[in-house]
């Protein structure tokens, strides 16, 4: 398994995705998010209202992807969400690379803006420790805990 330094980022709008990228990205959200963790409709609507970051390997194989949803459609802030790690990928900094990816996209999308997640519970030290503060009591999101966390402009 290659390394996280080694993912070939695509970063597109969702009418820019094309289908194949596009079929690439709702898989492994599937594999990970209604598989591993249980039902629930990941179609949100807001897809279309946002950017798409993949993260492929040499092969081409989509290892890690996220979203970012535009400012006004969920939150005040742009927000970072359905972030997925491939299961043969984790342990090996792809998370933290795809995040941090992630972030320096949004920075250039919009300057001197705080990014909002609605993070799983159970990573508030994993995105603590790039630069999110928690600004929320955990809450249920599809049987889940979640917290609400915000990273501000430097």
């Amino acid at each position: 398994m290659p390394s996280s330094s080694v993912l070939h980022w695509t970063w597109a709008r969702f009418n820019e995705l094309g289908v194949h990228a596009l079929y690439d990205a709702l898989a492994l959200r599937c594999r990970v998010f209604i598989l591993e963790q249980g039902p629930y409709q990941d179609p949100d609507g807001a897809d279309r209202d946002a950017w798409h970051l993949l993260g492929r390997d040499a092969a081409g194989t989509l290892l890690a992807c996220l979203r970012v949803v535009d400012p006004g459609v969920k939150y005040p802030e742009p927000s970072i969400g359905r972030v997925v790690v491939a299961p043969e990928a984790r342990g090996l900094g792809a998370g933290r690379a795809l995040v941090q990816e992630g972030l320096a996209r949004c920075l250039a999308a919009w300057p001197g803006r705080a990014v909002r997640i609605s993070a799983q519970a159970h990573l508030q030290r994993f995105y603590g420790e790039l630069g999110f503060a928690p600004v929320s009591p955990q809450y249920l999101e599809d049987g889940i805990p979640h917290i609400e966390m915000l990273h501000a402009p430097a």
